[in-house]
């Protein structure tokens, strides 16, 4: 699974972004809370005064929380505001940009987003110990990550790690040796939403040679059997 040939042209890392904030990216689920005057409703615990600055009323917002879809083209649809790019924006860019747009409508506007659905695909290096994993911390680091799945096993390679990323159809592949020092400072990178992390087995030549071997050892023995037999 997930191999590669000896002279694959693994992506570079220098081309991934030095910023520890993870990136909403396509399909993540966003759970936006949008609260006017600063928020003060969050301390207060409600209030009826009407805080809109455009007219209209701020019941349809106020301590409820959107939910909604980053689709294909990067976009997600939101009240008022109609559809607005999300794809690439760390949480922090898109909570400012949606507090800035939201000013039209609102004194004052309060925005947090939570991406709800974040996870990742972990392949630790033993056979049937793969799990999805779903990531509580928002800028989750790949070091991080293996922790939580329990480490590398016993039978996996930590010099050839492999972080796939992006179109499984074209896809970004990374590959990680944290079997030196120098090796783990790329294990501080924060993970995005779909990676996969590969790690590879080790080969059991010994095992490998029994499998292959035994077919024939079959064939062997059952030949010798009714050379016996019949002579």
């Amino acid at each position: 699974m997930f191999k590669t040939k000896k002279n694959y042209p693994y992506d570079d890392f220098s081309t991934i972004s030095a910023s520890r904030e993870y990136k909403i990216g396509l399909n993540d689920i966003l759970e936006i809370q949008i609260i006017p005057n600063k928020g003060a409703l969050l301390i207060e615990g409600g209030g009826s005064a009407d805080q809109s600055g455009g007219g209209g009323s701020t019941s349809q917002l106020q301590n409820k929380a959107i939910n909604t879809v980053v689709e294909f083209d990067g976009t997600t649809k939101l009240p008022m505001l109609g559809r607005i790019q999300m794809k690439d924006l760390s949480v922090r860019e898109a909570e400012l940009m949606l507090e800035e747009r939201l000013k039209q409508y609102y004194v004052d506007p309060y925005v947090t987003i939570k991406i709800t659905n974040k996870r990742i695909v972990m392949f630790p290096g033993e056979a049937g110990n793969a799990r999805v994993i779903n990531l509580q911390n928002q800028n989750t680091t790949l070091l991080e990550a293996l922790a939580l799945s329990g480490g590398v096993s016993a039978n996996g390679k930590a010099n050839r790690i492999k972080l796939i990323r992006g179109d499984l159809k074209n896809p970004q592949v990374y590959l990680i040796d944290l079997s030196t020092i120098d090796g783990m400072k790329k294990a501080d990178m924060t993970l995005q939403g779909n990676d996969i992390i590969y790690i590879e087995p080790r080969n059991d030549f010994a095992q490998n040679f029994i499998n292959r071997a035994t077919p024939y050892l079959y064939i062997i023995n059952l030949s010798y059997f009714y050379l016996l037999l019949f002579n």
